[in-house]
């Protein structure tokens, strides 16, 4: 099982060193389960506000600040271990003592979801051939299975604008995204956040059964599937809210399957 040792680096809280190795395990499942794209793609963890004195109009005072963790841009997800990552704030400078630098896509989907979003604690952001695949058909994510119809009132779409290099779009993300915890970016990938490692990886699990799936029944032509019925679609719709739970069960697992097939992420 994971290790418990504390980190090297006396500015890394206990705190932080497991988030750490949560977010390492993350990087390490994705390149386990195949969703990897080499160095691309990134997911990222909050690392808990702390105060930071910042001065005002009557002097120092105490401010909350966020940082978040997110790969070295050079890194393969199946090399991550928890020192290796790097913390940034919310304006992209490097926090504490990282090496390598941050993808500058990267930081602008995740540093919009952290900073607007308060549960989006882990953010995964994918470009699965699946995910891709269905990012690009006009109809979106379609009730066809039961992997679909479990996320279907949790994912919501942003149209392409390129690479994801200007700072503004951070706005139309989080527009877009309202309240949603899944967002399929059109011609481009998906992403999902969670309050834990747990719960991100099991929806972008969801998100990428229900993509191959719509893949595979779609090579019988848009006329020849059979969507479920509203009736049906309603039913199991409200079940997609226990993903919280179900991701309590599957993340113990995880972990042993992670240490059986790659050890030391821990580190």
């Amino acid at each position: 099982m994971p290790a418990d040792t504390a980190p090297a680096d006396p500015l890394i809280s206990p705190a932080e060193w497991a988030i750490r190795k949560d977010l390492a395990a993350l990087y390490r499942l994705v390149a386990l389960f195949g969703w990897d794209d080499t160095i691309f793609t990134h997911i990222s963890a909050r690392v808990p506000a702390k105060d930071s004195r910042v001065t005002g109009p009557d002097g120092p005072v105490a401010s909350q600040v966020d940082h978040f963790l997110i790969n070295p841009y050079g890194m393969f997800f199946e090399e991550m271990t928890a020192s290796a990552l790097i913390k940034v704030d919310l304006d992209g400078n490097m926090v504490g003592r990282s090496e390598g630098f941050v993808n500058p896509a990267g930081f602008t989907i995740h540093s919009a979801l952290h900073a607007a979003c308060p549960d989006a604690h882990v953010v995964i952001h994918l470009h699965t051939d699946a995910m891709t695949g269905v990012s690009a058909q006009k109809e979106g994510l379609l009730p066809l299975t039961q992997n679909a119809l479990l996320l279907g009132p949790h994912i919501t779409y942003h149209g392409y604008e390129g690479v994801a290099l200007d700072p503004d779009e951070r706005q139309r993300i989080v527009a877009d995204l309202g309240q949603k915890k899944i967002m399929l970016l059109r011609n481009h990938g998906a992403l999902a956040y969670g309050a834990s490692a747990a719960e991100a990886f099991t929806l972008i699990y969801f998100l990428e059964q229900a993509c191959r799936q719509q893949i595979a029944a779609l090579s019988a032509g848009r006329d020849g599937v059979l969507e479920a019925s509203q009736d049906a679609q309603d039913k199991v719709a409200p079940l997609g809210a226990g993903v919280g739970f179900v991701s309590g069960l599957l993340w113990p697992g995880l972990m042993r399957r992670l240490e059986r097939n790659y050890p030391g992420w821990d580190a």
